[in-house]
């Protein structure tokens, strides 16, 4: 995520230069490599830095404009306060609701500092909550539901978890481990992760299941209660994957809680994150599924996007989802079209327009749809009866 953000800075002819900042010198290297190589330009500069150095990454930060984090979501509150005191814009790819509520407790502090903090930035949460509000906005401003699928999935799945690893492990386990924030009839609840699931259709692919993760919600709950009766976020995969994810949870495989074994001190998690990197490591093709949907009496609002990997670049569609976001958003604040100093909420303080053209820009499609709901219905029906 991290190289394909600077890629696409480095593109961007408003942006002077670009530093890169990696705990991997060989990493960093071929990283810079390839963005010179794919650019013909020499923006970006590489960094030697471990972000849990808070003291070393205030180092780094200053004399920017502004920050981009990609990197595990635990680390984040401590680079945001180091961009505080280095006076630079803040965004970052997020997912962790504790962690995030955390970071804007220094709204007042980032406004002082004449900054804005941007936490959740990536697809979902990020681009699809940019989506929800925008959908919210053009059937009124209230809704009887606001539902957000997503999912980066293999395009040949192989049994037995039909899954490839497209983003973070940490961030992937933090969405199957921790509850997860919904409306229901209006009211603010939290459910289990991997839980509720149901089937879901897109277009040109097989019959999906979507489930409850945790995360991708972000502020959505709090921004919009008393105008939307349900609101959530679900994980899109291929059928089961839901069931064998939830033994592994209820077996407590997702638990930081340490234990001993064998003599040592181990949490489970830890072992779960380096059998997922193993067993969901590939290099194939993968898709990317986002499907935001807003539903009243009258009408269905939806945005739809489907995006692959890019055999030109390389970068993968879940790195073109999710990094790219993040980037125009860190753009848009340096350039001030984002004027909201301190915390910035995606689904109220992002111009939607401007970011869909600047995505739209960069190649990613996203198809906007409303139509009389109970069409939808009659359509739902009417595909029923075809399957039975």
């Amino acid at each position: 995520m991290g190289w394909a953000a600077a890629f696409d800075m480095a593109c961007a002819q408003q942006v002077e230069a670009v530093t890169l900042a990696d705990n991997d010198e060989q990493r960093l290297n071929e990283a810079v490599e390839r963005i010179e190589k794919l650019t013909g330009s020499h923006k970006v500069t590489g960094v030697l830095l471990d972000a849990a150095d808070t003291g070393a990454a205030l180092d780094a930060m200053r004399g920017h404009d502004g920050v981009l984090s990609a990197v595990p979501y635990f680390l984040n509150l401590g680079l945001t306060k180091a961009a505080i005191r280095a006076g630079c814009h803040f965004v970052d790819l997020g997912g962790n609701n504790a962690t995030v509520q955390q970071q804007f407790k220094r709204e007042l502090q980032a406004q002082v500092a004449g900054i804005s903090l941007a936490p959740d930035c990536g697809l979902s949460p990020g681009m699809a909550s940019i989506l929800g509000g925008e959908l919210l906005r053009r059937i009124g401003g209230q809704a009887d539901a606001l539902k957000i699928y997503v999912g980066g999935l293999p395009q040949t799945p192989r049994p037995p978890f039909n899954y490839q690893l497209v983003f973070s492990v940490e961030g992937l386990i933090n969405e199957y481990s921790e509850p997860v924030r919904i409306l229901r009839d209006g009211k603010m609840i939290t459910v289990e992760p991997l839980t509720e699931v149901e089937p879901f259709h897109m277009e040109g692919f097989p019959e999906l299941e979507a489930f409850h993760t945790s995360g991708g919600t972000s502020t959505l709950p709090e921004t919009f209660l008393g105008q939307v009766g349900e609101c959530f976020e679900k994980t899109l995969r291929y059928p089961g994957h839901a069931a064998m994810l939830r033994t592994l949870y209820d077996l407590g495989m997702f638990s930081s809680e340490k234990r001993r074994i064998a003599g040592a001190m181990v949490a489970p998690r830890q072992a779960t994150a380096c059998l997922f990197e193993e067993k969901f490591k590939s290099d194939e093709p993968e898709v990317t599924l986002l499907r935001v949907e807003a539903y009243n009496r009258d009408v269905i609002a939806s945005f739809s996007m489907i995006d692959y990997t890019d055999p030109v670049t390389g970068l993968t569609s879940m790195m073109r989802t999710t990094a790219w976001p993040a980037s125009i958003v860190v753009q848009m604040l340096i350039a001030g079209q984002i004027t909201k100093r301190g915390g910035v909420h995606q689904e109220i303080d992002v111009p939607a327009e401007l970011f869909l053209d600047e995505m739209a820009r960069r190649g990613v499609a996203i198809n906007y749809r409303i139509e009389p709901a109970q069409e939808i219905c009659q359509e739902a029906l009417e595909a029923a009866a075809r399957e039975n």
